[in-house]
């Protein structure tokens, strides 16, 4: 099942992330990547007060982040896209903690998930890299296999 999430409402329950955080959009991102691949489904997160040079809307993998400019709010994005998908809104789950779009969700009849108990869900997701991340670009080379190298390159 697909998933509408209100972004800013969502961080202050997921631990390790605060809104006062300079990458805290971009580290929420990366988090419901991961959980989009692992339960094969799509997200659109919303992200309210971008100034107008990041508004708009970008895919990362199955994850669409929408930017939502100064002067309106997510959670009016939120419930727009839930009108204009229309009947198919029963087959989305919106992840806020805001009773008004909560209300608005259901009244549409969509599936509606806290952001507490959805952030439950998504930080508890197994780091699916067995390679630690500080050794992905840093393969172990031999000293024989740098002198075979050095070798070559200086016969040249």
């Amino acid at each position: 099942m697909p998933y509408l999430v209100d972004g800013h409402n969502l961080i202050p329950h997921i631990p390790g992330i605060s809104l006062t955080d300079l990458e805290d959009e971009q580290a929420l991102i990366s988090l419901l990547e991961r959980f989009a691949r692992q339960e094969r489904t799509r997200i659109e997160v919303y992200f309210d007060q971008a100034p107008p040079s990041r508004a708009g809307s970008r895919a990362y993998g199955m994850v669409k982040v929408h930017f939502v400019r100064q002067g309106t709010t997510a959670d009016r994005a939120i419930v727009s896209r839930l009108n204009r998908i229309g009947k198919e809104a029963k087959n989305w789950t919106v992840v806020t903690s805001d009773r008004e779009i909560l209300a608005e969700a259901r009244s549409l009849h969509s599936k509606t998930l806290p952001s507490a108990e959805f952030a439950g869900l998504i930080s508890i997701l197994p780091n699916t890299s067995s390679i630690p991340e500080d050794k992905v670009d840093d393969p172990e080379i031999s000293g024989e296999e740098v002198d075979y190298w050095l070798d070559q390159f200086n016969d040249t």
